[in-house]
């Protein structure tokens, strides 16, 4: 509830007219001539004297009330309501066994890569950690896993706890038959669960550490039908290029030791592909870095808002009016009676 305003406050003007008609309803030019009227003036005056000119007084107030109903008094009542037109967003993530690599986080080597992605997907998509922003909570978000081959592990769904969750059991492949970077497998079932989405605005984000080694779908062809369906691609090439550290099992002791293994990303496969599509290429080669690109991505694709202001107002002049005729009323009833005068 807001404050008290006039819409049309130049009728208060008429307000000034108030002491002419208390006037004029006090004003009788009917006249009796007396010899003298001092001994009417020295009498005591009655209560019905002393009130003579309530009818005048309540007409003056009657004409205020309705000055003021004319002005128009209320009260205006914003009502503000949000239009979200969400994006439909595909994550799809490498869990090949080159994500085991421990060299996204600096002097730490417990922390694979895939457990660096995971970690800042969750933040791009629940707002949480120091590099993220404020989430997308009105964005359909859903997730495919490659290696050798793709899965669709989550649809595009509002549900991010439901997400989030299959996001944090997410594992690298732990056999060889499974292994493998089908990048064009990937992107290809990603456009295909965005193609179906309604959503005017669809993005893939692609992750991967790898060279496109698997699959039958080429990313040079995956592109162009996300290009045709209206899919921006957005690629992120994460790890070191050169040698890298990875975990290995000693045979003879059976403890777990790093190793550095030679490893290599094919950035121009996802230059071409974020090119192909009017996405962007994004290179990540610590954790962050990778917070950094994620959040540059998440500013990039906002929610459009659209915000419709309506002013509703509560009307108030009824009860001025009201009030006003009720005392124009009382006047003439009072006049015409408890105060009549003669001639």
């Amino acid at each position: 509830m807001g404050e008290i305003e006039l819409r049309d406050p130049a009728f208060l003007l008429l307000a000034l007219l108030a002491p002419f008609v208390f006037w004029l309803a006090r004003h009788n030019p009917s006249r009796i001539r007396y010899s003298s009227v001092a001994i009417a003036e020295a009498a005591p005056r009655s209560l019905r004297a002393r009130l003579a000119g309530l009818p005048a007084l309540l007409m003056a107030l009657s004409a205020l009330l309705v000055s003021v109903a004319l002005a128009g008094p209320r009260t205006p009542d914003a009502e503000t309501r949000v239009s979200r037109e969400g994006i439909a967003i595909m994550m799809v993530l490498d869990r090949s066994g080159s994500m085991q690599a421990r060299d996204l986080v600096q002097d730490d080597y417990s922390v694979d890569r895939l457990s660096v992605v995971k970690d800042v997907f969750r933040g791009f998509v629940l707002g949480e950690g120091d590099s993220a922003g404020d989430g997308r909570p009105d964005d359909t978000i859903g997730l495919i896993a490659f290696a050798g081959y793709a899965d669709s592990l989550c649809p595009l769904t509002l549900d991010h706890g439901n997400l989030t969750t299959m996001v944090n059991d997410l594992e690298t492949v732990s056999t060889r038959e499974e292994d493998g970077t089908a990048i064009g497998d990937g992107l290809a079932l990603a456009v295909e669960r965005l193609r179906r989405s309604k959503a005017k605005s669809k993005v893939a984000i692609l992750l991967t550490d790898g060279v496109h080694n698997a699959g039958v779908v080429d990313p040079k062809q995956a592109a162009e039908v996300a290009a045709a369906s209206d899919v921006k691609v957005y690629c992120i090439g994460a790890g070191t290029q050169g040698r890298a550290p990875f975990p290995v099992q000693d045979p003879f002791t059976g403890r777990t030791e790093l190793r550095l293994f030679d490893v290599e990303l094919d950035e121009d496969t996802l230059k071409r592909i974020a090119e192909t599509t009017g996405g962007r290429y994004f290179r990540a080669t610590d954790r962050e870095s990778l917070g950094g690109v994620v959040a540059e991505i998440d500013a990039l694709e906002r929610t459009k808002v659209t915000e419709f202001r309506y002013l509703q107002y509560d009307e108030h002049y009824r009860s001025f009016l009201l009030a006003g005729l009720l005392l124009v009323g009382a006047a003439a009833t009072s006049k015409a009676s408890l105060f009549r005068t003669l001639p």
